[in-house]
Order: C-alpha cells, then sequence, then structure tokens
C-alpha cells in the first residue's frame, strides 16, 4: 500500500496533518486540570455562581449560572469543589459532551463539568477552540454507559495542536471575530422578533391602526366599542372561529398503512423542525384530507401552532387541523391571529393525561375581532414583511456559523496559516 504524500511543510501526528513548526501536544501538557466537587452543595447564599451543563453556551463566556444558584468559598470547601478562575476552559463531560466555553468570572462547577487552568504556553480561547474541534476523540474516549463520560484521565490525554503563542492568539482572534458577529446576528433576531411580537398585539387588537384605515370619510379618529373581548375598534366585528373558517380533521393511520413512497404524510415532528423523514400512504381520500403548498394548518395536540405548508401536496395526519377561510377574510390574516392566541391557548389547554390538546369544538367556539378584508390583508403585509426581514437575518445567521465551522477546520489544522 503506497504511503500518502503529505503536503511539503506538513507533518503527520496523532492529531493529524499539521505544520511542521507545530506541536502535538495533550492537554496536560499545557494546563492543569481542576476537579469538581464530590456532591451538590444543600445551601446557595453565597456569591459565586454555580455552572452547571446548561449554562454553557459554545464559544461564549459564562458570568452567572441561569438557575441564579450562587455559593460561598465555605460551602465549596464542604462539598471538595475548587474556585474555577476567571479565563478556565469549561467543558462538558456527561451526557452531553464536548460542549467548550470561558468562565467570565470565577465561578464552581458540577460534577458533570471539567475546567482546565491554561499555562502561559497556550492562549485560552485558542484551546477552546481547539478543544471543540476535538469532538469526535471524547465521543470516542468516553465510556460507552447509558450517559457516556469523560474522566479526568481522557480529558488530560485529548490530543491538540499547539502553534506559537503568537499564532495561537491570532487564530482565536480570527474565530472570536465571527462568534461575536453571531451573538450580534442572534441578539438582532431576538430583537426583531420582541418588535414583530408587540407590533402583532397591537395591529390584531386594532390599539394601533394602520393611517389608511384609522378616520372616517370626514377625517375624524375612529374611536372604539365594547365587546366581551373588551375594546376593539368601532368598525371591527367579534365572531367566532368557525363562523369564518372550516378546520378540516386529519387522519390517524395504523402501522401497516405506512408504505416507503406514495404521497407523503405530515406528522408534527416534520412541521417544528423535530425531524425530516416523511411517512407516505397510497391510500386514495377525499381531496379534503390533502393539503397543498401555501395552505394553512393547525398543530393542536402535544405541538400547538399554525404553519404555512411550503411543500408538494401532501396528507396532514390526525394531529393537524388544515383551516380554510370563508369568503371575506383572509388565510394570511388568520394566521397570524392564531400565531399570537397559540400561547394563550396552550396556558388554557385540556389533556386528560400529559399531553396537551385542544378539541376542534373548542377551537371554533373561541371569539377574535376581525377588521374588514382590506384591513385583514394590509394587517398581514406588514407582519409578513417583518417575518421576511428576520427570515433573511436567521440565513445570513445559518451561513455565518458555516462560515465559522469551515474556518475552525482550516485554522485548527494550519491549512491555512495568519500573518501574526
Amino acid at each position: 500500500m503506497s504511503e500518502v504524500k503529505l503536503p511539503e511543510g506538513y507533518k503527520q501526528t496523532e492529531v493529524g496533518v499539521i505544520p511542521e513548526d507545530w506541536g502535538s501536544i495533550k492537554v496536560q501538557d499545557v494546563c492543569d486540570f481542576i476537579v469538581p466537587g464530590r456532591n451538590k452543595p444543600q445551601k446557595f447564599d453565597g456569591d459565586i455562581p454555580w455552572i452547571t451543563t446548561p449554562d454553557l453556551i459554545d464559544g461564549r463566556a459564562v458570568f452567572f449560572s441561569r438557575s441564579g444558584l450562587k455559593i460561598s468559598k465555605e460551602v465549596a470547601k464542604t462539598v471538595g469543589s475548587k474556585i474555577v478562575p476567571a479565563g478556565s476552559v469549561i467543558i462538558s463531560c456527561v451526557g452531553e459532551l464536548g460542549l467548550v466555553a470561558i468562565a467570565g468570572v470565577n465561578i464552581v462547577i458540577n460534577q458533570q463539568l471539567h475546567a482546565f487552568l491554561p499555562s502561559k504556553k497556550i492562549d485560552n480561547y485558542f484551546l477552546m477552540y481547539a478543544l471543540k474541534d476535538q469532538e469526535s476523540y471524547f465521543h470516542g474516549a468516553a465510556t460507552k454507559t447509558a450517559l457516556p463520560y469523560l474522566n479526568k484521565d481522557n480529558c488530560n490525554a485529548t490530543p491538540l495542536p499547539l502553534p506559537s503563542i503568537q499564532e495561537q492568539t491570532a487564530i482565536a482572534t480570527a474565530l472570536s471575530d465571527v462568534d461575536n458577529l453571531i451573538q450580534s446576528l442572534e441578539k438582532l433576531i431576538a430583537k426583531k422578533e420582541a418588535i414583530k411580537t408587540g407590533t402583532m398585539q397591537q395591529l390584531l387588537t386594532g390599539k394601533t391602526r394602520l393611517p389608511e384605515f384609522a378616520t372616517r370619510d370626514d377625517g375624524s379618529a375612529k374611536g372604539f366599542k365594547q365587546t366581551e373581548l373588551g375594546r376593539i375598534p368601532e368598525d371591527w366585528k367579534v365572531i367566532n372561529l368557525g363562523a369564518i373558517s372550516n378546520f378540516i380533521n386529519g387522519r390517524a393511520y395504523s402501522l401497516h398503512e405506512w408504505k416507503t413512497a406514495g404521497t407523503p404524510v405530515i406528522r408534527l415532528q416534520n412541521l417544528t423542525g423535530r425531524g425530516e423523514n416523511y411517512y407516505y400512504s397510497d391510500l386514495r381520500l377525499p381531496e379534503k384530507q390533502y393539503c397543498v403548498n401555501g395552505d394553512l394548518l393547525f398543530m393542536w395536540s402535544a405541538t400547538f401552532g399554525p404553519v404555512i405548508w411550503r411543500g408538494p401536496k401532501a396528507i396532514f395526519h390526525y394531529h393537524i387541523w388544515k383551516i380554510i377561510c370563508e369568503s371575506g377574510y383572509r388565510q394570511s390574516y388568520l394566521f397570524y391571529l392564531l400565531s399570537d392566541m397559540t400561547e394563550k391557548l396552550k396556558q388554557g389547554s385540556s389533556s386528560g393525561g400529559t399531553m396537551l390538546h385542544i378539541t376542534k369544538e373548542k377551537m371554533e367556539s373561541i371569539n377574535a375581532a376581525f377588521p374588514n378584508e382590506q384591513e385583514q390583508i394590509a394587517i398581514a403585509t406588514v407582519l409578513s414583511d417583518m417575518d421576511t426581514e428576520i427570515q433573511a437575518l436567521q440565513q445570513r445567521l445559518e451561513k455565518t456559523r458555516d462560515i465559522k465551522q469551515g474556518m475552525m477546520q482550516q485554522l485548527l489544522t494550519g491549512k491555512v496559516r495568519l500573518a501574526h
């Protein structure tokens, strides 16, 4: 078998092919290991954040516990916990392996985390990114139990590339810059979504009117009237959902009816992003049991909420309704109205078990306020434009995440070198 020819200036090491002037080391060569405490503290009344796995976000600095739990130095000593200094690198080592973050302040970690205290030989942010690049090692080294576990020896033996400290800093800075852009996009998306939520609540209740619908023919401002829903615009109507739309039940399937080809059957997980695989059917059903691209669907069991179907002709499963609007009532407006109702529906739904659901009869009996058709169109257009802007930002975010992943693969292997 012929030997693979390495690029000039590169060498084969335990950590892969890296530049000849880089070292190949183990974490223990450049870090001290901080062992987590033996037990969970019984008393939380100090000022040091108690950090657990859910507090870690890859590539981020950790400043506080989401639970708000803090302990004192004295309590930390009683459970054998050492203080993890700010700047240390934290890694998850039980269950979900390889989440890596930086301690932004002094913290204490629980038994599912390990911490490395970098020496002057390694930049802490470079260490964090290099560890993140070793996920395959973590999964290979972990115990093969119900909850995979990385022990101290596994962690300390993690192989790493080691460029000069100057090149480490350059690499870490480049990746941190992309991480900062990702965080900025996440914050901007969250802000835009909050603005959209507020706008929905104002427009869908008529508290804020679009200018072209806010005045009477004589130019005077339109007023409000009192209804069972509270104050609504004087020219809006209170109507129950069953009167303005038709809720069509999906179909339940037996296992023997599922096929590997035919018409796709939409299940809840296909609408929520939890699963992309479809089951199929070769049954011939009444036309109303099918949906096509652009139809309004509503998930009414376990998962709640409206979705505009964006796919081929398909059958919708039992836990989904197709909603057809009557003349004078716009699907686009009803989509946003149902979106705004979803949280209230979750809170008020019944179960009979642990699975939340709402009945078709209850859904049809819900009263809502409706403007005329032209205002419905205008309101839906405003909200749709906001959705389009948010979707564009989300696409940019995903592209930026992909760019970061590609940069890590290039920079952490030395395939691309940075001037430093």
